[in-house]
């Protein structure tokens, strides 16, 4: 799955913005067999929101504003849509369908953690961006970008999240371990896969490739 946090949308090149806005307005416009079309091809898009991350809606909060069939917004999670994603002004796509009165989405959408963070997951999130931050120079303060939430790694067994970072030539992947979470910063200049981080509640620490 990918992190989308690029708020310029002039960093995008122009082939990949329009494939980008034409699957924003298909799930805008309830075309769910051109949005899973796409998904098909891209499943890594399915968290992704309109290039430049106006408003943060993403396919599946689309759905729960139209108040799709169940079936749809069933199938969108099953592609990997996160439902503790939230939109720029904080909600998450069963807050839209309650607001809008889709009762019959409500129970799908609520948030299920399969996993749980490291507690307490407010400072292992702090960890993490602080991470972040230190090891991306002045990328975050030439460029914004939206720093992700860990929420989502709660959401399957196996979640595994890319950040692209612009003016870094890469990102970050991220995962979480039993009692940690794995950060790989990673830079299309680095023959050797980068350099591996272990974040924890307490702090985050540097170790070895060979230990991943």
């Amino acid at each position: 799955m990918n992190w989308d946090g690029i708020t310029d949308r002039g960093r995008f090149n122009g082939w990949y913005l329009d494939e980008r806005d034409q699957f924003a307005d298909m799930a805008r416009d309830a075309d769910w067999n051109g949005v899973f079309r796409v998904l098909g091809k891209n499943p890594g898009w399915a968290n992704l929101p309109r290039p430049g991350n106006r408003s943060g809606f993403t396919a599946l909060h689309q759905a729960a504003w139209h108040g799709a069939d169940f079936s749809v917004a069933s199938r969108l999670i099953a592609h990997g849509a996160w439902r503790t994603q939230r939109t720029r002004d904080g909600r998450r796509a069963v807050d839209v369908a309650r607001r809008r009165g889709h009762t019959h989405l409500v129970e799908l959408l609520e948030p299920v953690a399969v996993r749980q963070l490291p507690a307490p997951s407010d400072a292992l999130e702090h960890r993490f961006h602080s991470l972040l931050r230190e090891t991306t120079g002045r990328c975050f303060e030439e460029i914004e970008h939206l720093l992700p939430p860990l929420s989502p790694l709660t959401e399957g067994p196996s979640v595994k999240i890319f950040f692209q970072v612009i003016g870094m030539m890469g990102g970050f992947f991220y995962h979480l371990e039993h009692d940690y979470v794995h950060v790989n910063a990673s830079s299309r200049m680095d023959y050797g896969g980068g350099e591996h981080y272990r974040v924890t509640p307490q702090g985050c620490s540097k170790i070895d490739n060979t230990r991943v």
